[in-house]
């Protein structure tokens, strides 16, 4: 395919990367600023646009700005897109509706947002191999979309535009909230003496178990089990060693409980 990058920053360049290693060809790139573009292009071997100019012919053009700047990227857009097979931004939480001022001039649109944390655009080249990747989009963009997201490995799936803010939750919870109890973990594990690497066997085996099992179904521990005096003795330690993350070890220990079916137990805990 022929693609038009137009926002070439960590995730719209991890994709361009992804994307002509799978034999596409990246026809132009676009940026506001004239610097990131010609970056962007010289890493690409491809030509620098500014957003509004008129882009070359292109079987796909590719909006990977900010979420509050795709409407009006859009806006821009819609007068230089000329034929092209269609206009997808990467966002997970934005309804196409954003890109209505190109819809509307009746070139296809929709959405393709990769399901993985994207740090820099090389590693974040390399784990689009894997990833799945959602889909928003009406036949044939849907099954352009589907082949694209093939090519660089990923899995893509079907996501109704209608549940992106319930779909980006998800999204955010899975990638975030892990990290908030890790940072818990890890300075209570400081604070105890032990290196927070012996930690890792622990949480690669509870994560394995929550795919293989679900992750309800892989709870352990004294809140599962409703033993509230080994909790309460937790807490202690924790209002001791580490009292910054006290409100938060009571937080866990409430989720946790309402996941396990406890929360009664823990009623005067959280």
């Amino acid at each position: 395919m022929r693609i038009t990058l137009v926002g070439p920053g960590r995730a719209g360049s991890a994709l361009a990367i992804a994307m002509q290693g799978a034999g596409h060809d990246i026809v132009a790139v676009a940026a506001r600023n004239p610097e990131q573009a010609a970056f962007a292009a010289k890493r690409l071997d491809t030509s620098a646009l500014a957003i509004g100019d008129l882009i070359p012919p292109t079987d796909l053009v590719l909006i990977a700005v900010r979420d509050r700047a795709i409407a009006d990227v859009a806006g821009t857009l819609a007068a230089v897109v000329g034929d092209a097979g269609g206009v997808v931004h990467v966002s997970g939480a934005t309804l196409i509706g954003a890109l209505d001022p190109i819809s509307n001039e009746g070139t296809p649109t929709g959405s393709f947002h990769p399901l993985q944390t994207l740090p820099d655009a090389e590693v974040g080249a390399q784990r689009l191999d894997g990833a799945w990747i959602a889909v928003t989009a009406s036949p044939p963009l849907r099954e352009t979309l589907h082949e694209l997201a093939e090519s660089i490995g990923g899995q893509p799936f079907d996501l109704a535009d209608d549940q992106k803010a319930t779909y980006h939750a998800a999204a955010a919870a899975a990638a975030n909230f892990p990290l908030a109890a890790l940072t818990v973990a890890n300075d209570l594990f400081v604070a105890a003496g032990v290196p927070f690497d012996a930690a890792g066997p622990l949480v690669e085996a509870v994560v394995a178990n929550a795919f293989e099992h679900g992750p309800a179904s892989s709870l352990t521990g004294p809140v599962a089990r409703g033993d509230t005096d080994t909790v309460a003795a937790q807490l202690a330690a924790v209002a001791r060693s580490t009292p910054e993350w006290e409100r938060a070890y009571r937080s866990f220990i409430s989720a946790t409980a309402d996941v396990a079916g406890t929360a009664e137990q823990f009623e005067d805990m959280a």
